[in-house]
């Protein structure tokens, strides 16, 4: 069975399970690896995110001021928004802690002087 659907509205609430995308983003010059492996750590260890799928982690793009990482993982719907944003703090945490830059935008300006 498919989502619910009702016209071009899809209703993912009626599901049993839900997939959870979030991209997250280092800084340039720190390792993609042990990104990686702490983010594979943090999702492991929350029994809400399912063994079935396996979680997804992947370095997705090289952005203007960062390195991102996608990540997708299957939860019960019930458990959705508690495990987003749960993950979002942990990263947060647990990023800075292993000396994991998470960048913000920048933009350098040139001023010349006639």
């Amino acid at each position: 069975n498919g989502p619910l659907s009702n016209g071009s509205m899809t209703n993912y609430s009626h599901e049993e399970t839900r997939r959870v995308d979030w991209t997250f983003g280092i800084g340039y010059g720190d390792s993609a690896d042990k990104a990686m492996e702490v983010l594979k750590n943090l999702t492991s260890q929350d029994e809400r995110i399912l063994n079935s799928p396996e979680t997804f982690i992947a370095l997705h793009s090289l952005g203007d001021s960062s390195v991102n990482f996608v990540v997708r993982a299957w939860v019960k719907t019930p458990d959705y928004w508690g495990v987003y944003f749960d993950l979002n703090k942990k990263v947060y945490e647990v990023f800075a802690k292993e000396g994991l830059s998470i960048p913000f935008p920048q933009m350098d300006v040139h001023v010349h002087n006639a």
